[in-house]
């Protein structure tokens, strides 16, 4: 990690030509094609308020835990966790799609067992292209994971899997079914496909 930020700190005071330079030695190093996965638990704010973060905790726990097996069967690695959020990588959106949906089912399942204070639901967002993967692998930056992130953690709703037009181009036709819906954020209009399953 010390070098990708030691050539981030020199490529913030070098030339424009060193620039360019730096540039491309990042995305040498450290680029990949992936598809981003983003998690995120519903309901954190209302639930801590009135049960208190402790009985939460103990929910992102069992998150994480029933989480990175299915990521992982999955074809995808846990990139990290973040509080209620988990990021991972895969090397295409089907997997990345497929897991989303196991996981679900997997919650879902595992919902009829709990007390309805303990119920874990989920939103997913997932997008495809060009990351920086730093950190061994527990760390990652680019515009697919600011995509995955504001689809999974802003956009999507409970129990919702939400990904990019990037990511259904690299679906193959008729192996996932979605529908279209229209976003305006910050001005900024764009669709998503909605997945069915």
């Amino acid at each position: 990690m010390l070098k990708f930020h030691e050539l981030l700190l020199t490529y913030s005071q070098a030339g424009s030509e060193e620039r360019k330079i730096l540039d491309a030695k990042l995305w040498a190093e450290y680029g990949h094609d992936a598809a981003v996965f983003v998690l995120d638990m519903s309901g954190f704010s209302l639930l801590t308020q009135k049960y208190g973060i402790i009985h939460y905790l103990s929910m992102v726990s069992r998150m994480q835990v029933t989480v990175k097996p299915i990521i992982e069967h999955h074809g995808g690695q846990v990139v990290k966790f973040e509080a209620d959020n988990g990021f991972a990588r895969f090397p295409n959106p089907t997997d990345a799609i497929q897991a989303a949906i196991a996981i679900n089912h997997t919650f879902n399942g595992m919902n009829l067992l709990t007390a309805d204070e303990f119920d874990i639901v989920i939103s997913c967002g997932i997008d495809y292209g060009k990351i920086l993967l730093v950190e061994e692998g527990r760390d990652f930056f680019g515009n697919p994971v600011n995509r995955a992130s504001k689809l999974g953690e802003d956009l999507a709703e409970r129990g919702e899997i939400l990904a990019t037009e990037d990511a259904m181009e690299q679906v193959p036709e008729g192996t996932v079914k979605s529908r279209i819906i229209n976003y305006s954020v910050s001005g900024i209009s764009f669709k998503a496909h909605q997945i069915e399953y």
